[in-house]
């Protein structure tokens, strides 16, 4: 082993992805390029690593080398992959984050569907607690607080339904009347 690999590094998450609950494939983010190189590795690691710990009680398991956290909610597992020298409470810290953040965000409803209809706001979510590897934020509130901040930039997330049916109304007759 390299003593260079046990020093101390910024770039502690290696991936992090969100299976369904028959092992596919919502949502991944892989940080380390040299790892998983092509989608096909990818996802044989996400298939590997989903047939051990989907039946399993464990919060932590090691496959293929990597230290990984993971969390199940209804259907859906949550995962946060780092090396095997990673300490295991940052990883799961940044797993709690991503949970919590995502419960806020899809109100309490961490569920596929309403991920999948909520894709956006879930990949910002991802960004704003990692960017590279490197863990940027792991308080849900902060992450939420960004997010919103971002959200609100979008006038629509201002509109009550009304006002944006009435809005839609007005372009169909003014686009009607050209």
């Amino acid at each position: 082993m390299e003593i260079a690999s046990l020093e101390p590094s910024l770039y502690t998450v290696k991936a992090v992805f969100i299976l369904d609950n028959d092992g596919n494939r919502l949502l991944s983010k892989y940080y380390d390029k040299e790892l998983y190189p092509s989608m096909k590795e990818q996802k044989n690691f996400e298939k590997n690593v989903f047939n051990k710990t989907h039946k399993a009680d464990n919060e932590i398991a090691f496959v293929e080398g990597m230290t990984i956290v993971y969390k199940c909610s209804i259907d859906l597992f949550f995962y946060v992959v780092g090396s095997a020298q990673e300490n295991e409470l940052m990883l799961m810290a940044v797993l709690n984050c991503l949970f919590e953040s995502l419960g806020q965000i899809l109100r309490k409803n961490v569920e596929r569907m309403c991920l999948l209809d909520n894709m956006d706001g879930v990949f910002l979510v991802v960004d704003e607690i990692i960017d590279g590897g490197v863990i940027l934020e792991s308080d849900p509130q902060q992450v939420i607080q960004k997010v919103n901040y971002r959200a609100d930039e979008n006038p629509l997330s201002e509109q009550s339904v009304a006002q944006i049916m009435q809005s839609a109304k007005e372009q169909i007759k003014w686009s009607i009347l050209k």
